[in-house]
């Protein structure tokens, strides 16, 4: 959607339906609102509520207050609907019905007082089941009950008055505070005590806080714009999952925007402010309840509205005040929000130096228009739909040589001519008719699993293969630790059969493993500079490896020379940053600077006894593809376990571009993908071992130094999911799906790893006892283990949590 576009969107999905002008100024005050009413003060003592539903009904006078009300809250919809309004002298329950129903009767409606004399209350809050009440103070949060006047208990530790305080829905006995200090604290109300306190987030004050309840998170905003969610588990214990600056959110919509149709740049609404604002956090509320709107919330802030997806830092909709045609209010100084009771939201806004008060109506984004914020576009998939186009790359082969026929001579007739099994012309024999490539050579999706203890044989491998445990807990265990020297490992990579790993390391040799990392290794020399990638052909009878040098040598499985060396000679004039085999071992892929090449080869590993260090070996250049943009590639990937047509590549201009193979063109690009270069891509390639449903094979991730790693959908064209808690701030760590495509592991800086769940932004496991940065993870295809590799030569295996007691090495 264009800039001009967006502006019309906002106009249409925003409408003022009720603007009042007040008495007095109500900007920073606590405004009540729920999907059927709204409630603000009436000169200073009164409350008056308006009905959302039913805009012609009469709003309803509530007395009671001698002092000015500064603080109203709904509670939550539960019958009877319950409202708290807060003054100097008083703290009041009101209920609605009754209260309509007495003044229909022609009596005044009254409430029941259960707090007197606490202060200026600043914030009130509801319990999940409508029994207390939570009213912020100066520096204490007091704790009474709905039905009686009654403190139940007084809570104090903030250093700094306090700004909000809320109970977990999903435990009534939890309560967090926000105060001044920037700092968030977690109450036991059993026990009247402090059960987690958090450092300072912000140089400014937190203002707002809000539980998601799907996913068991802890959202705070401050003053300057910053938002953080935590974990909230059940130990309490708040894990930052990801930290937003809503100022730079919206910059990179702007530009993404632009970077779509920079034509309409400057468009009103869309241009970035002479003077750049602040943008406070004044209220957070989440977008919908339905499970699939789960990680969207909205931000109320000084100028507008915004939906941001959580999942992927991402912001989805700007609805400014100022796009707003008619209406009075341009700055806000406190927000109100809630739910509909269909298809909307509903939010109360005052103006920040007028004494203006505003509802709004905003019409929640269906499945299909959120789509269509997303960006949606199903047209890519890494699994093909269509075969080879007659002139695709991938047809091409290696064309054989013309040979002369030799003279017939008297012996030829005793010569039996070699012909098929079958003579017949019609009938298909089996080995001289072209299979379908797709059927033979494609992942295992929706395989029916095999009863435990079921195995099945595979004559070409030799040996007995299980599948994938898929349902195994995430490799948490350390087994095996083992020095290899003391120089980074900056690749590594599992066998398709599991059993054996390579290892590229700094010092410019690469190593052979084990699986199980014992046993003396293989030690592989030759090239001039650290080596920066290695990769196991499907066939696993070659291996090559890439280096910083400009130079790729392929190696024969258990042999010690290279059978083809590649560079040297400036066919490569900057290093590769990228090389493996490519379609089921048919072709080769390398990037180099800004261009990635595709090559068909020939592999010979004999010698001539006389010319021993000629090689036999010949590659051909098949395509080469340059960024669009003319930048250097800085990451490519692509599935060489099935026929795929789909390459990935980043370049250095923050960019991804996804390459169709079969048309030899750019099938899509992503642009600004991070706030830095893709330093590495991770796809989804499942194994021979474990079953995926097709769709998962279109996930993939990136890595960006200072910007996380996000997951991305191919087929949807946009990031799906954001992870944040591991430390990138320097090294070019990886990343790497597990086989069963549950787990996402994480190398980082912090001498750690970190074990993702694919569909949650926390991390499961922190998986320490690393000697430095760990640079690579990758998992074994045929068992539930995880490599990691250090910045200092160190490497360490790990199993589930109830794998055998640990063989350490070193």
């Amino acid at each position: 959607m264009d800039a001009c576009g967006e502006h019309r969107e906002s106009t249409r999905l925003m409408v003022e339906k009720l603007s009042l002008s007040c008495d007095r100024l109500m900007s920073h005050l606590q405004l009540g609102c729920c999907p059927s009413h709204c409630a603000t003060p009436l000169q200073g003592k009164k409350v008056l509520l308006h009905c959302i539903t039913d805009p012609e009904q009469k709003p309803l006078q509530l007395t009671g207050h001698h002092g000015d009300i500064t603080a109203l809250v709904f509670g939550t919809g539960r019958n009877p609907l319950m409202l708290c309004s807060a003054s100097a002298d008083y703290v009041i329950v009101w209920d609605i019905e009754h209260c309509y129903r007495r003044t229909r009767d022609g009596v005044v409606a009254s409430g029941r007082v259960i707090g007197t004399l606490l202060g200026k209350v600043v914030h009130l809050s509801f319990c999940p089941l409508d029994q207390r009440v939570s009213a912020c103070t100066g520096d204490k949060v007091y704790i009474l009950s709905s039905k009686m006047e009654d403190v139940l208990s007084v809570l104090a530790g903030h250093l700094a008055p306090l700004t909000a305080a809320e109970f977990s829905p999903w435990k009534t006995d939890i309560l967090v505070s926000i105060s001044e200090d920037r700092t968030f604290k977690v109450w036991c109300l059993k026990k009247d005590e402090i059960i987690y306190q958090s450092a300072v987030l912000s140089a400014t004050p937190l203002l707002s806080v809000y539980f998601l309840e799907k996913s068991r998170h802890l959202l705070t905003g401050s003053a300057d714009g910053q938002v953080w969610s935590f974990t909230f588990s059940e130990d309490h214990r708040c894990h930052l999952v990801t930290r937003l600056d809503l100022q730079k959110v919206l910059l990179r919509h702007q530009r993404q925007l632009e970077t779509v149709a920079p034509q309409t740049a400057g468009v009103k609404g869309f241009t970035p402010d002479p003077v750049e604002t602040e943008k406070p956090i004044l209220r957070i509320c989440a977008h919908h309840k339905q499970l699939e709107y789960q990680s969207l919330v909205w931000i109320g802030s000084s100028d507008g509205l915004y939906l941001l997806d959580l999942a992927t830092s991402e912001l989805l909709k700007a609805l400014l005040l100022r796009d707003v045609p008619d209406f009075s209010i341009t700055m806000a100084g406190s927000w109100a929000m809630s739910p509909g009771l269909d298809n909307t939201m509903a939010f109360v806004v005052t103006s920040l130096f007028e004494a203006q008060m505003s509802v709004l109506e905003v019409t929640l984004p269906g499945p299909d228009t959120m789509d269509d914020l997303r960006q949606h576009l199903e047209v890519l998939s890494v699994i093909p739909s269509a075969p080879l186009t007659a002139g695709s790359l991938l047809n091409a082969e290696f064309k054989k040589k013309d040979t002369k026929p030799s003279k017939k001579t008297g012996l030829d007739k005793s010569v039996v001519k070699e012909q098929p099994l079958v003579f017949h012309t019609q009938v298909k024999s089996s080995g001289y008719s072209q299979p379908s490539r797709r059927t033979i050579f494609s992942p295992k999706t929706n395989v029916q699993k095999m009863t435990p203890g079921t195995t099945k044989t595979n004559m070409k491998l030799g040996c007995f293969l299980n599948d994938y445990p898929g349902h195994t807990a995430a490799p948490s265990v350390p087994h095996t630790y083992l020095n290899t020297a003391k120089t980074p490992v900056y690749s590594a990579q599992y066998s398709g059969d599991g059993k054996q790993i390579l290892c590229g390391l700094g010092d410019r040799s690469v190593l052979l493993y084990k699986s199980s990392l014992t046993g003396p290794s293989a030690v592989y020399t030759g090239h001039d500079k650290a080596v920066s990638s290695v990769a196991w052909s499907h066939s696993r009878r070659w291996w090559l490896s890439a280096s910083a040098d400009r130079t790729l040598r392929i190696w024969p499985t258990g042999g010690s020379e290279p059978v083809l060396t590649m560079g040297g000679d400036d066919k490569f004039i900057k290093p590769i940053q990228g090389a493996q085999f490519y379609y089921l071992d048919k072709f080769l892929l390398v990037a180099s600077g800004s261009s990635l090449q595709l090559y068909l080869y020939h592999l010979d590993n004999t010698r001539d006894d006389i010319k021993r260090y000629q090689q036999r070996s010949t590659i051909k250049l098949t395509g080469s593809f340059k960024t669009e943009s003319g930048t250097d590639i800085t990451s490519v990937s692509a599935i060489n376990d099935f026929y795929s047509y789909i390459v990935l590549m980043s370049g250095a201009d923050r960019s991804i571009q996804v390459l169709d193979m079969n048309t030899g063109t750019m099938a899509s690009q992503l642009p600004d993908a991070h706030s830095r270069a893709v330093h590495h891509i991770a796809q989804n390639k499942g194994s021979a071992f474990s079953s995926q449903t097709p769709d998962s094979y279109n996930l993939f991730l990136t890595s960006a130094v200072t910007d996380g790693v996000k997951l991305w959908d191919l087929r949807a064209h946009r990031c799906v999911r954001r992870y944040e808690n591991h430390v990138n701030r320097c090294h070019p760590c990886t990343t790497a799906f597990s086989p069963c495509g549950r787990f996402i592991a994480s190398g980082s800086e912090d001498n750690c790893a970190y074990i993702y769940d694919v569909h949650s932004c926390s991390y499961l496991h922190k998986l320490q006892r690393h000697s430095d940065t760990v640079l690579n993870v990758t998992f074994n295809p045929a068992k539930p283990e995880l490599l990691t590799g250090t910045l200092d030569g160190r490497l360490s295996l790990f199993r589930p949590g109830n794998a055998a007691n640990g063989v350490f090495s070193s």
